[in-house]
């Protein structure tokens, strides 16, 4: 053992220091190793023979090819990262525009007859019923949901 790690094991304190360190640096290794692995899925510009070949040189050689991939490749990474998250938030976005809609423009019956059940459960009263009703025969209230006069009063 060298004079470090007898100084090391002299003092608990250190020890802990010590082996919480090496803890720390091998958990970064994974989480390095896993997000390069990731990227090499990840990238559409990689052919499949590339791919493959990346995966088999960060798996037969993991320190080697890690440290080799994040030198030549690591400058995109991130990247393609960014781009990947907002590719996921458009379609989000996407996706919430499309359920906000309904699935389509709903008639002013529906909404009449959403309006009318709303009421009849005592809801809403007559007077925000008769303003409801009043927006959307005039063409104002197409596309709000009659559940939000309900809820602004309480």
């Amino acid at each position: 053992m060298s004079a470090s790690t007898y100084l090391a094991y002299d003092y608990p304190l250190l020890s802990v220091f010590w082996s919480m360190l090496w803890f720390f640096l091998w958990i970064m290794w994974f989480v390095l190793l896993f997000r390069v692995v990731v990227d090499i899925f990840r990238d559409d510009g990689l052919s499949g023979w590339a791919k493959a070949g990346w995966l088999v040189f960060t798996i037969v050689l993991p320190f080697l090819g890690v440290f080799v991939y994040v030198i030549a490749r690591g400058k995109n990474m991130g990247r393609r990262e960014v781009a990947q998250a907002r590719e996921q938030q458009q379609a989000f976005d996407s996706y919430i525009r499309e359920t906000a809609k309904g699935g389509g423009a709903t008639s002013s019956a529906d909404e009449l007859a959403k309006l009318s059940e709303i009421r009849a459960k005592g809801d809403i009263t007559d007077e925000e019923f008769a303003r409801a009703k009043d927006l959307v025969l005039s063409g104002h209230g197409s596309g709000t949901s009659p559940g939000v006069a309900a809820t602004s009063r309480r």
